[in-house]
């Protein structure tokens, strides 16, 4: 322990004097956000990319295990809107001394600062769950742990709660190079493994100093922490139940998803409008025009094939403008919107038959496109139609590296539904620009998700 201990106080003093120095040859080392003997964080940029700020943390090796390194790599694949985006981690040297690095999104604002000066309101704590359990619940349902909640680790970047995730490890996982115990750590942790019932003890006392600016404190005589009078009387029963000293008695982050009404991310249940929905086959299976009449024996008087042929041209007329008028470019002239119902139709195909391209050929399209993954229960709230615009930024290498709503439209649910989506589009390489911008507009209907890209500024 006293080796231990000189070493962390020859380290500590000297963080400040790294500020300037080059990680690795990629990453400099700005301004120094905060250090500890455990550990110091810095300002830094990841040059050529569109959002360059990031924040880079170090710890000392022998603070940790190289198993700490592989959970920040495991991390840096993680996308979730509520999650803090590790970039990259690896090993580097200072000063003669080897440490471990991660690259992640930096934050403007941790709620710990807002807490230094006054407590949330009931409302305040029920806008603080929502993204919470969201995250908590993604985490735990890939066999995660979030580790160190925390008023400290509940941040802000561009007006949106994100946790902090350089402590993510999974399930099951050994308590090794943890740090120093704090009450956030739940009862159990001098002596199991991680587990989710980890993250709902933190998420309980995190809620109380939230809102009394006050920490529960342990008692002997009871099944749970005891709590300050200030908590709001909305939040009493699920607090103590989070501070229950039964693991096993603590309730999930989905449970308490469904508790305050808030919607539980699940997956779409197949079906097929949901599948020709990534496909934008809606206007295909939607297409208002006439159906094909039900499989009949050979009409003798040789009339079936001329009405069969009939059906089939105006089919393929209203599906052609359908698609034409979904991929036109917003601002298009307002008549093309008539020639869904226009008479000769056919007459419309004939770009397609053209020997020669247009001259001005538009940018090529997406190389994947990713429909938002929402709730059926939830599409079927909608009446009309929900919009909204993603501007996604995209590398030369045809990956989006940034995404920013545009249009947000009525919804919350479904704005973070569609940005995480557009993360997830990829476009053709270009020899251009190093980046590229896309305009990606969703539209959420009664039936399903449809999406198209359009260039963007």
């Amino acid at each position: 322990m006293n080796v231990q201990a000189n070493s962390d106080t020859a380290v500590a003093p000297i963080w400040s004097g790294w500020q300037g120095t080059v990680i690795n040859g990629v990453y400099p080392l700005h301004r120094l956000v905060n250090g500890s003997p455990h550990s110091a964080v810095f300002l830094t940029e990841r040059k050529g990319q569109a959002v360059p700020d990031a924040a880079l943390k170090i710890i000392p090796i022998e603070r940790v295990t190289l198993a700490q390194l592989s959970h920040w790599r495991s991390a840096v694949g993680l996308s979730h809107p509520h999650l803090i985006r590790l970039f990259e981690a690896g090993l580097c040297q200072l000063g003669g001394r080897r440490f471990l690095f991660v690259v992640m999104e930096y934050a403007e604002q941790t709620l710990a600062e807002v807490l230094s000066r006054r407590a949330l309101t009931a409302d305040e704590i029920r806008e603080l769950l929502a993204p919470t359990l969201e995250a908590l619940s993604f985490l735990h349902r890939k066999g995660l742990v979030l580790g160190h909640l925390k008023p400290a680790n509940v941040l802000v970047v561009n007006d949106q709660l994100k946790l902090a995730t350089d402590s993510i490890r999974p399930s099951g996982a050994p308590r090794v190079g943890n740090g120093e115990p704090s009450f956030y750590d739940a009862p159990e942790a001098g002596h199991a493994s991680f587990a989710a019932a980890d993250d709902i003890w933190a998420l309980g006392v995190t809620l109380v100093e939230a809102s009394t600016q006050r920490l529960p404190w342990p008692d002997e005589q009871s099944d749970s922490a005891c709590l300050p009078p200030a908590v709001p009387a909305a939040f009493v029963d699920t607090v103590q139940r989070c501070l229950s000293y039964n693991p096993a008695a603590r309730p999930s982050a989905m449970a308490l998803q469904v508790q305050f009404g808030f919607t539980p991310e699940a997956p779409l249940e197949p079906a097929p409008r949901a599948v020709m929905a990534e496909a934008r086959g809606p206007l295909v299976a939607e297409a208002p025009g006439p159906s094909a009449p039900p499989p009949q024996a050979p009409d003798p008087r040789g009339h079936t094939p001329a009405i069969v042929a009939l059906a089939f041209l105006i089919l393929v007329a209203a599906v052609w403008t359908d698609l034409r008028l979904f991929r036109a470019h917003p601002n298009s002239q307002a008549p093309a919107a008539t020639t869904q119902t226009s008479a000769p139709q056919p007459a419309a195909m004939t770009p397609t038959a053209a020997p020669n391209p247009p001259a001005h050929r538009p940018p090529p399209a997406a190389v994947h496109e990713q429909m938002p993954d929402v709730l059926r229960s939830a599409l079927q709230t909608i009446h009309g139609r929900i919009k909204i615009a993603v501007l996604v930024v995209v590398d030369r290498s045809g990956t989006v590296i940034d995404a920013n709503l545009k249009n947000t439209g009525p919804s919350s649910y479904f704005a973070r539904r569609a940005t995480e989506a557009a993360r997830k589009w990829t476009f053709a390489p270009a020899d251009g620009p190093a980046t590229r911008q896309w305009l990606l507009r969703f539209e959420f209907t009664h039936s399903g998700v449809t999406g198209v890209a359009t260039p963007g500024s």
